[in-house]
């Protein structure tokens, strides 16, 4: 009876210990995104006097310059970095869904070689091939067009391998056969068979897409010369680099947090399927 008092008390204070360290953690990840909301709702003054845990009272002050800026278009700016990214986020996930698919339920000469290939390509910085992608765009006149930031993104290394790593852990290819005896053809098995017992990786690797595509500052800094077809880390470069005498730090802030908000709101409503395809797999019988 001792014995088993003292592993219950045990395993109740490891649980404790567990609970406090998350807690803390979630509070340290937390924290900044209320200081960037509480920065967002003081004037450039205020932000220049310090920092305080109170919000200030210039948030519709701020909303109200950063809309009324004739340098930034915000609402075109928010479009653009919308299309771009659901473009990316759609044609990326399914595309890299088809790629896994074939190297894992195909069995061909070269299927190691093209599994290794595309790892390697995922190893390469997008800075190195940078020069000569911009060079090719010039060439084929694809500058100032979304075009190069969409269609590449179909190629996409990292979603190719969660997907692949997913599938052989999560489809059988004995599930395969059976449709294709059934008379099932190829792109029927992978749309109505792979892709539904895909839903929640393709979640994951989607919501990830579209981030970091909501994010990108490199490539579209290179490619979009246009005022009008500029994404929104570009215009809050744009503001940043201001002149003194008209830099207002509390609209940079407030920029900011209108820029991740609705990154916010994607994963509070696919929070669940992010966990469930993180973990799905992960433990296996």
């Amino acid at each position: 009876m001792e014995e088993k008092k003292t592993s219950g008390f045990g395993v109740h204070t490891r649980r404790i210990i567990a609970y406090v360290v998350l807690i803390i953690v979630t509070i340290m990840c937390l924290f900044w995104f209320y200081v960037l909301f509480i920065n967002a709702t003081r004037s450039n003054a205020a932000l220049k006097r310090g920092f305080t845990l109170l919000p200030g009272g210039f948030l519709g002050k701020n909303l109200y310059s950063l809309f009324h800026n004739s340098n930034l278009p915000i609402i075109r700016g928010l479009l653009n970095s919308l299309i771009i990214s659901l473009c990316t986020a759609g044609l990326s996930t399914y595309f890299s869904t088809m790629t896994a698919f074939a190297i894992h339920a195909y069995d061909f000469k070269l299927r190691k070689a093209a599994f290794t290939f595309i790892l390697a390509i995922m190893m390469i910085p997008t800075q190195v091939t940078a020069l000569g992608f911009i060079n090719m765009l010039r060439r084929i006149k694809l500058m100032d067009s979304f075009i190069p930031l969409i269609v590449p993104a179909i190629a996409a290394p990292a979603v190719f391998f969660y997907m692949k790593q997913y599938m052989e852990a999560n489809i059988p290819l004995e599930l395969m056969e059976s449709a294709r005896i059934d008379g099932a053809g190829e792109f029927r098995i992978f749309n109505t068979i792979a892709l539904p017992l895909m839903k929640p990786a393709i979640a994951v690797q989607a919501i990830f897409s579209f981030v970091t595509s909501w994010n990108n500052y490199f490539t579209p800094a290179l490619v979009l010369k246009s005022d009008s077809k500029k994404t929104l880390p570009i215009l809050i470069a744009t503001l940043r680099s201001a002149d003194f005498l008209k830099f207002d730090m509390g609209q940079v802030y407030m920029f900011i947090a209108l820029a991740i908000l609705p990154v916010i709101i994607v994963y509070i409503f696919m929070a669940k399927n992010i966990v469930a395809g993180m973990t799905v797999g992960a433990v296996k019988g």
